[in-house]
């Protein structure tokens, strides 16, 4: 088994597929003089930092359920100039987040207000929080069920888990009183502690 074989599998046993993903190219670099023993070895660690970051990205999307991949840079403001744009962008520095704070997006209906809730889940996940997309009439059906089957606290326990949660459609409907009393319990569980 040759060297470059023996490192190959060296780095899948520790399970640094970034840096084996990039090897070939970098070997070629510190061939051509490009990279010197440090560079080589520097380059090498921050292309697996990128390939873990990447994949903890996309997990954390995967996991937040978003029903668009939304990102503010995609959002056109010029579409309707009464959606407060400076407002928004200070919103997507998530200093809302750090202080546990909840945010309501309201306005008529079609103006953008799901995609920038989205926007705001994906930009929270780019920072590394979990978030959670749901509708809320579908959040309230999941609560609604735990009380059937009695798993209500740890469904509640769940949907109060994530650093951000987004329920959009809020208050599209009248409440049941269990519905309100439910949605009071989640908030209360979610106080100070994490974003809604």
């Amino acid at each position: 088994m040759t060297r470059r074989h023996q490192l190959e599998t060296t780095l899948r046993t520790l399970k640094l597929s970034g840096m084996l993903d990039t090897l070939e190219a970098r070997l070629a670099q510190a061939a051509a003089g490009e990279l010197g023993h440090l560079e080589f070895l520097q380059v090498l660690c921050e292309d697996e930092i990128n390939r873990r970051d990447a994949a903890s990205l996309a997990r954390r999307v995967r996991q937040a359920r978003f029903e668009h991949a939304a990102t503010l840079e995609e959002f056109d403001f010029a579409y309707n100039p009464k959606v407060p744009a400076a407002t928004i962008r200070d919103l997507a520095a998530l200093r809302f987040v750090d202080a546990g704070q909840s945010v309501i997006l309201h306005g008529p209906v079609g103006v953008g207000k799901t995609m920038i809730a989205q926007a705001l889940g994906h930009q929270a996940c780019r920072r590394g929080y979990s978030a959670a997309f749901v509708k809320t009439s579908r959040l309230l059906a999941d609560l609604a069920g735990g009380h059937a089957d009695r798993t209500w606290g740890t469904r509640l326990r769940r949907w109060a888990k994530p650093d951000v949660l987004v329920l959009d459609d809020f208050a599209m409907r009248d409440f049941t009183t269990t519905q309100a009393d439910d949605l009071y319990e989640l908030i209360t569980e979610r106080a100070g502690r994490a974003s809604s």
